[in-house]
């Protein structure tokens, strides 16, 4: 087996990106070693109807066929509006209590967050995926999940400083590129916002629902409505809302405080009608393990901030259950 590395999938995107475009309503002129682009001018007034008709075919036309990753079931995906919310940690926290929930479930991990990949650290894995003798990447195994993400293929301290096109290329070989095996649960961990990726993996998979983190501030619930919102006009079943950092309990005279606000998820949930997964402390155990690569939910199964995520993970089976008996 050989090694998959930055390197390598820079010049496998690089490659991907030079051949030839088609462009609606251009004619591309070869001259040299460039390429020079004429516009044709429209010409005659176009009837506003029939341009609205015709735009409608060729966006139906240009939008991707979804096609299942091999091997499996159900995709979930755990979104936030806003980065900094807790999103990665409910994440990998999620796929364990899963795992924890039926441990005759298979669960996989996929880091979406190209230019932010936080799985590697908080699941303790470095190394350079090896391929298969397909060429497929396989991914690297912790706590019995494995994993992938672009973290994988850069060093820890270097940026990805990619346009669109090639984060767009890169996502699409992380979906389909990899030897998942036969998973039950892939849980894939999106990066913050409503942009290119949301819609590049909507649109190329299905998507068994999506799991909305956000914390009880009111900066922080308006976006994580939008991106509710998102996934509804893109026909992704929302399963629910995680209220992260709801409370924090001091350790000394156990008085709890409601830094972020109190009950902001519960509510948005019920405005928005679905369903309310639950609440996620503001705990020194959960920051320590996870920078430490140790997921409260493997190295403190017993804790009560252990017990919220695999409530959290019940929630989200429920929901799936739900999903499939319409």
């Amino acid at each position: 087996m050989t090694l998959f590395t930055y390197c390598r999938l820079f010049h496998l995107l690089k490659v991907k990106g030079t051949k030839a475009s088609v462009f609606q309503n251009v004619t591309e002129i070869k001259h040299g070693t460039g390429y020079y682009v004429h516009l044709k001018r429209c010409q005659g007034s176009v009837d506003n109807k029939g341009l609205q008709d015709r735009q409608k075919r060729q966006m139906v036309r240009g939008l991707p066929k979804q096609k299942p990753i091999t091997g499996v079931k159900q995709v979930i995906v755990v979104a936030s509006g806003k980065g900094g919310v807790g999103k990665s940690t409910t994440a990998v926290n999620l796929a364990l209590g899963l795992m924890a929930i039926d441990q005759s479930k298979s669960v996989g991990l996929l880091d979406a967050d190209v230019y932010g990949p936080s799985i590697p650290k908080l699941m303790n894995l470095k190394g350079h995926p090896e391929l298969s003798d397909d060429n497929r990447m396989i991914p690297l195994i912790n706590y019995g999940v494995p994993c992938m993400s672009m973290g994988f293929l850069v060093e820890d301290a270097s940026p990805i400083v990619w346009r669109g096109l090639m984060v767009m290329s890169a996502i699409e070989r992380l979906l389909r590129q990899v030897e998942w095996g036969s998973l039950d649960y892939l849980v894939v961990d999106m990066p913050p916002g409503t942009g290119d990726v949301q819609l590049s993996i909507t649109q190329n998979i299905p998507i068994a629902g999506a799991v909305m983190v956000s914390t009880p501030q009111d900066v922080a619930l308006l976006d994580a409505r939008r991106g509710a919102e998102m996934f509804k006009k893109v026909n992704v079943p929302v399963l629910g809302l995680v209220q992260n950092m709801s409370v924090f309990q001091c350790p000394n005279c156990h008085h709890q405080t409601h830094i972020f606000g109190s009950n902001g998820a519960r509510q948005l949930a019920e405005t928005i009608r679905v369903r309310f997964l639950g609440d996620i402390p503001l705990h020194i155990n959960i920051r320590e393990m996870s920078d430490k690569g140790q997921p409260i939910v493997i190295s403190s199964p017993d804790s009560s901030e252990a017990e919220a995520y695999r409530k959290v993970a019940s929630a989200v089976i429920r929901s799936l259950n739900e999903l499939n008996m319409i």
